[in-house]
C-alpha cells in the first residue's frame, strides 16, 4: 500500500512538473547606442517605382543606349574613387549611391542591362569596402554608410535580376585574391583552406537570423572551409542548432538547402597575413581538430566571447581571434525590444553579436565569388518581406504562444532527446533548447509558412495583373496585411 502511494506521488510530481508552464525569459537590455538602420526613403523608392512602369511599356532599343551611357559615368566614379583616400561622409558617395539606384528602373524594364548591372555592383562593392580600411567601423554614421551602400546596391541588383531571369549568371565572380593556403576547385570556384562561406538556408528560422537585427540582411550561415594539403580534399566546420560543430564534405554542404551562397577570403595585405602567408590554413586546421576531437554545443546564447559552445559565426571568429586576427569589425545589435523578447525566449541572451551578413561588409575580407539562381531568390526575398513583417508585429505586442498541452509531450521529447545524446545520436530537440523554446520555434516556422503560403498566392495574382515579379516593398506590404491575419 505504502508503494502504491510513493507511486501514485510520484507520478503525480511527474505530471505537475510536465505541465508546469515554463517562464518566458525576460530580454536583457538593448547594447548602449543601438539603434536600427532606416532608409526613411520611402518617397524616392515609389518614384523610382513609377520610372520603372513608364520604362517597361517603351523601346529597349532606345533606353539601353542612354542607360550604357549613364552606367559609363558611373564606372568613372568609382575608378575615381579606387584612386583615392576617401572618407565615409564624402558627397561622392552620396553621388554613387543615388546614381546606382537611378541605373534600377531601367535594368528592371531591359534585359540588356542585367548582366553589366550585376558586375558593376560587384566593382562597387569591392571599392567601397576597401575604401572602408581606413573608416572607423565603431561609428554608427560610418556603419550606416557601408551598410546602405552595399546592402542597398545588392538589393536594386536583384529586383532587377528577378525581372529577368538567366540574364545574369548564377554564379557571378569577385576578386580573385590570392592565397598561399591548400586550394581546390569546387562548383567552378576555386576554394582555399581558411575560406569562409556564409550562406542562406531555407527555413523560417533561417529567414529570421538573417533579418533579426539592427541592420537586417541576406545570411543566415557561416562555414569554415579546410583544404587538406596532401589529398585536396575540402570540408566545412560548421556549428548546427541540432547536433553542434560538425564536419561536412563539399557535396554535403552543397546538399544542404541554401538559397545563396558567398565566398570570402582574408585579404592578403593583412599584417599577419604577410607575416605568416598560411595562417588560414593554421586557422582551419586548429576548427577541424577541435572538431574531430571533442562535442562542441551550440551555443544559443549567442555569446561570442565565450568559445566553450558555438554558433556559427564562432567557429570562424574564434580560431582566427586566437591566432590574431579579428573578424566581425563591426558588431551587430540587437535593439527593437519585441525582436529581443521574441529572441530570448528562444534563448538568445546577448544582444551585440557576430551575425552572419556583417561578414559581407568586413573590411578585412574579400569576396571571391557569390552564387544565387532566380529561383531561389525569389524565395529569398519572399521570406525576407514575411518576416520583417512578423517582426512589425513583434515590436506591436505580437506572441509567439503554444497550446498548453503540447509542452509536457515536448518536455517528454527532450528528456528522450537527452538520452540520445549520450549515445551520440539527435534527438528531437537539440541540445540547448528548452521544450518551451523548441515549441515557439515550430510555432514562429508554422506562422511563418502561413504567411508565406498567403503573400505567394498574392504575388503570383500581381504578376498576372501586372506583368511582371511584386517588387520586395509590394511583397512587405502583402506580407503585412496576412500577418494582421494570423495574430
Amino acid at each position: 500500500m505504502k508503494r502504491s502511494k510513493v507511486a501514485a506521488l510520484g507520478l503525480g510530481a511527474l505530471l505537475v512538473a510536465l505541465i508546469l508552464p515554463s517562464r518566458v525569459p525576460e530580454p536583457e537590455a538593448a547594447p548602449a547606442g543601438a539603434a536600427a538602420f532606416k532608409w526613411s526613403r520611402d518617397a524616392y523608392w515609389a518614384s523610382l517605382e513609377e520610372r520603372f512602369a513608364v520604362l517597361r511599356t517603351g523601346d529597349c532599343a532606345t533606353i539601353e543606349p542612354a542607360a550604357r551611357r549613364e552606367h559609363a559615368g558611373l564606372d568613372s566614379l568609382v575608378e575615381r574613387l579606387r584612386r583615392g583616400s576617401v572618407p565615409p561622409e564624402s558627397v561622392l558617395l552620396d553621388s554613387l549611391e543615388r546614381r546606382f539606384f537611378d541605373l534600377a528602373p531601367a535594368a528592371a524594364a531591359c534585359p540588356g542591362l542585367v548582366a553589366g548591372y550585376a558586375r558593376q555592383q560587384a566593382a562597387l562593392r569591392e571599392t567601397v569596402k576597401d575604401l572602408s580600411r581606413g573608416w572607423n567601423m565603431d561609428d554608427a554614421a560610418t556603419r550606416a554608410r557601408l551598410y546602405g551602400a552595399l546592402y542597398g546596391s545588392r538589393a536594386a541588383v536583384e529586383e532587377a535580376m528577378l525581372h529577368h531571369p538567366g540574364q545574369a549568371p548564377a554564379l557571378s565572380a569577385g576578386r580573385r585574391e590570392p592565397s598561399a593556403t591548400p586550394g581546390v576547385t569546387v562548383q567552378g570556384v576555386e576554394v582555399h583552406s581558411g575560406d569562409i562561406l556564409v550562406s542562406r538556408g531555407g527555413y523560417p528560422t533561417s529567414a529570421l537570423i538573417a533579418r533579426g537585427n539592427d541592420y537586417p540582411g541576406n545570411f543566415s550561415h557561416v562555414a569554415l572551409v579546410h583544404v587538406d594539403s596532401v589529398t585536396g580534399h575540402a570540408a566545412t566546420i560548421e556549428a548546427h542548432i541540432e547536433r553542434g560543430v560538425s564536419i561536412s564534405t563539399a557535396d554535403e554542404y552543397l546538399s544542404d538547402k541554401k538559397l545563396r551562397i558567398m565566398v570570402l577570403r582574408l585579404r592578403r595585405d593583412l599584417p599577419a597575413l604577410s607575416a605568416d602567408p598560411l595562417l588560414p590554413h593554421r586557422a582551419a586546421a586548429r576548427a577541424l581538430e577541435r572538431a574531430r576531437s571533442e562535442h562542441v554545443p551550440y551555443d544559443f546564447t549567442m555569446d561570442y566571447t565565450d568559445s566553450s559552445r558555438l554558433f556559427c559565426s564562432e567557429v570562424a571568429s574564434s580560431v582566427y581571434r586566437d591566432l590574431g586576427v579579428t573578424l566581425w569589425t563591426g558588431l551587430s545589435t540587437i535593439s527593437a525590444p519585441g525582436l529581443r523578447r521574441w529572441l530570448a525566449s528562444f534563448g538568445v541572451r546577448h544582444f551585440e553579436t557576430q551575425e552572419p551578413s556583417d561578414l559581407e561588409y568586413d573590411p578585412n575580407l574579400v569576396v571571391v565569388a557569390e552564387w544565387r539562381d532566380p529561383a531561389s531568390l525569389a524565395a529569398d526575398h519572399l521570406d525576407n518581406a514575411v518576416v520583417d513583417a512578423m517582426l512589425e508585429g513583434a515590436e506591436r505586442g505580437d506572441d509567439l504562444t503554444f497550446p498548453w498541452y503540447r509542452l509536457p509531450l515536448a518536455r517528454l521529447a527532450k528528456a528522450y532527446s537527452w538520452a540520445m545524446m549520450r549515445v551520440g545520436r539527435a534527438g528531437p530537440i537539440p541540445e540547448g533548447m528548452s521544450a518551451a523554446a523548441a515549441l515557439r520555434n515550430q510555432e514562429f516556422s508554422s506562422r511563418q509558412r502561413r504567411i508565406a503560403a498567403a503573400v505567394t498566392a498574392r504575388a503570383s495574382d500581381h504578376r498576372r495583373e501586372q506583368g511582371y515579379p511584386a517588387p520586395y516593398w509590394t511583397l512587405l506590404r502583402f506580407a503585412r496585411e496576412a500577418s494582421r491575419t494570423e495574430v
